[in-house]
């Protein structure tokens, strides 16, 4: 009966930590979050093991980062170089989640703040790196598709080989010194205007070359029916002529032919 009291004093003293440590000991994982534990006595930061959404216990000693790996978006606004030194502002807005079973590889480098340590740094040192290698008016219109390829590319590697996913990469708009734009944009026109008025050069060069192909190939036509039409010819075919004039019912009137080769043209049938 005396270790009664010592029995419900350890007992109390257990349920009191259990109560203080209960919130720590009892963790529910949401869907789109995963955890990652760190054992202070015991391995440190298990990386490998990732805990999925759902009903956990961990001992009080132990900590549980939780992470949110559902896609997230990001919108960063910076001014960069081209190639030549002129000042560029570009918007761009990305979109990633964590690789999920790498957060604990990611927890090791960057923690939970990963997107101030790693997206939006990387975002922005592949968008001035890609911007460096071309021209404002290159960034600007000719060639923006691949400067916007070029971008997406190297930052997906840098942020794939760093446990992140990129979903997306799209760039919003780009502004250029009101001069710079002024400047370009005339100059599209008339490059514009320029390959309008070649293209009009070009039609009107070919149309004269068809009807040039088209004549030659009439005189030589004319030219085979002259050499052909021999005097024996044009004799037989007067004679058709005749037979047929002569046959016709409507006929009135007799033409005669005049000539060493004359032939008369009977019309009337009486």
């Amino acid at each position: 009966m005396k270790k009664q009291p010592y029995f419900l004093i350890v007992l109390a003293f257990f349920a009191v930590i259990l109560i203080l440590s209960g919130s720590s000991m009892f963790l529910t994982l949401q869907p789109g979050e995963r955890g990652v534990i760190f054992r202070k006595f015991s391995g440190g930061l298990d990386k490998e093991n990732v805990f999925m959404p759902g009903f956990h216990i961990i001992a009080p000693w132990n900590d549980m980062h939780v992470y949110d790996v559902r896609e997230q978006k990001s919108e960063e606004t910076m001014d960069v170089l081209d190639k030549n030194g002129l000042s560029v502002n570009i918007d761009v807005s990305v979109r990633f989640n964590p690789v999920y079973n790498k957060i604990g590889f990611l927890h090791e480098i960057f923690g939970k703040d990963y997107i101030s340590q790693l997206v939006i740094p990387e975002v922005r040192s592949s968008v001035r790196q890609v911007a460096g290698r071309y021209t404002a008016e290159e960034i600007y219109s000719t060639k923006r598709k691949e400067v916007e390829e070029a971008i997406i590319t190297e930052t997906s590697e840098i942020l794939k080989n760093n446990n992140i996913q990129m979903r997306a990469l799209l760039i919003r708009s780009i502004n250029l010194p009101e001069k710079i734009k002024v400047a370009i944009e005339s100059k599209l026109q008339q490059e514009q205007e320029a390959l309008a008025y070649q293209f009009k050069l070009e039609k009107e060069k070919s149309e004269a070359e068809r009807k040039r192909i088209a004549a030659e190939g009439e005189a030589r036509a004319n030219k085979i029916i002259n050499s052909s039409l021999t005097p024996a010819l044009l004799k037989m075919r007067g004679i058709e002529a005749t037979i047929k004039l002569s046959e016709s019912p409507n006929s009135k009137v007799v033409v005669i032919g005049s000539g060493k080769d004359g032939m008369p043209l009977i019309l009337g049938n009486n």
